[in-house]
């Protein structure tokens, strides 16, 4: 193989772990976000539900 090829595929390989990289933060971010509605929303429903218990 020539330079430019090995050359190559180490900046493929660079940029395939960038990649993998923002894709693992964006799913944290998603998961963070998803959490944090579901408590808001059950926290929205327990209030509502135990207000219209008393």
């Amino acid at each position: 193989m020539t330079d430019s090829s090995n050359a190559n595929k180490a900046r493929n390989r660079e940029i395939a772990r960038n990649e993998e990289a923002k894709q693992v933060t964006g799913s944290a971010r998603l998961s963070i976000w998803a959490i944090a509605v579901a408590v808001i929303a059950g926290g929205i429903l327990f209030t509502l539900g135990w207000l219209g218990l008393r």
